[in-house]
C-alpha cells in the first residue's frame, strides 16, 4: 500500500528502531510507548487487519507469535510476563490499517482485561 505508514517503515522510507527482521516479519519500538517495553511486530505482507487474514496466512501468524516469544526473551521479560494486543478495526483502537501486534512489558499491568 502506497500510503500505509507501516509499509513505508518496511521499505525503509521512514526510520524505525528495529529489534527483529526477517523476510516476512519486522519488529520495532513504538514511538509512543505505553509501557517500558512496547514493540510492534508486523508482517511485511500488507494485511489490513485480522478480518483480512486468509487461510494461507496461518503459518505467518504462528511465526509472528514465535517471534514475539523470542523478542520477549531478548528483552528479558518472558519470565516476568508480557501482554500482546491486536486491535481490529477503528472501534477497537486500530490506528494504522496494517495488521500489527503490540508487545507490552516492563511494568505490572493494573487491570485484568478478561
Amino acid at each position: 500500500m502506497e500510503d500505509c505508514l507501516f509499509c513505508k517503515i518496511i521499505k525503509g522510507e521512514i526510520p524505525s528502531t528495529k529489534v527483529y527482521e526477517d523476510d516476512e516479519i519486522l519488529a520495532f519500538k513504538d514511538i509512543a510507548p505505553a509501557a517500558p517495553v512496547h514493540i510492534l511486530v508486523i508482517p511485511k505482507k500488507h494485511i489490513k487487519s485480522l478480518v483480512e487474514l486468509e487461510k494461507e496466512d496461518e503459518a505467518l501468524v504462528g511465526k509472528i507469535y514465535t517471534v514475539i516469544n523470542k523478542i520477549a526473551k531478548e528483552q528479558d521479560v518472558s519470565e516476568s510476563g508480557y501482554r500482546v494486543i491486536v486491535n481490529c478495526g477503528k472501534d477497537a483502537g486500530q490506528e494504522v490499517m496494517h495488521l500489527h501486534f503490540h508487545l507490552l512489558a516492563g511494568t505490572q499491568f493494573g487491570e485484568k482485561i478478561v
